[in-house]
């Protein structure tokens, strides 16, 4: 293949990636429960998923909001009960961020809530193929992330 061709292989892909996010985020939106957005709901997942407690520097940075936006955040999913922001006893000035049992069960319950939809995708595509497809979706995760650093 010549490196145009190569070029448009690469945007293809990441057009479609880009697509499918916008798609599955608004579906995926619908179903939340507990009036949370997707947003709130990233932040919870992000607990899950990396770490038990975080800054609100690190959290935007993580998930690439500016400060005003994980501020905003921040304070919805306090005033549900979803996380406890306290100050750092290390340093006066920073904050350090924490799910709640309730947080987590949130994150349950949204999960749970978008089973109708991950069934019906289920049906769609053989789950076997789709669970081939992630190791290779990772690697191009992990390779965005640490390209952001660099």
């Amino acid at each position: 293949m010549s490196r145009q061709e190569d070029l448009e292989t690469a945007f293809t892909f990441f057009n479609e990636i880009n697509i499918i996010s916008q798609l599955s985020s608004n579906s995926f939106q619908r179903v939340l429960p507990h009036g949370l957005t997707q947003s709130q709901f990233t932040v919870l997942n992000w607990f899950v998923r990396v770490d038990s407690e975080a800054t609100p520097s690190r959290l935007a940075t993580a998930l690439m909001v500016t400060r005003g936006a994980i501020t905003n955040t921040l304070a919805k999913l306090e005033e549900k009960g979803f996380i406890v922001v306290s100050p750092d006893e290390t340093s006066g000035r920073q904050k350090r961020v924490t799910m709640t049992a309730a947080g987590r069960a949130a994150r349950d319950d949204a999960i749970a809530a978008s089973s109708a939809m991950l069934d019906a995708f289920n049906e769609a595509f053989d789950v076997e193929a789709t669970k081939a497809l992630i190791p290779e979706l990772q690697k191009v995760r992990k390779y965005l992330d640490e390209l952001r650093y660099s």
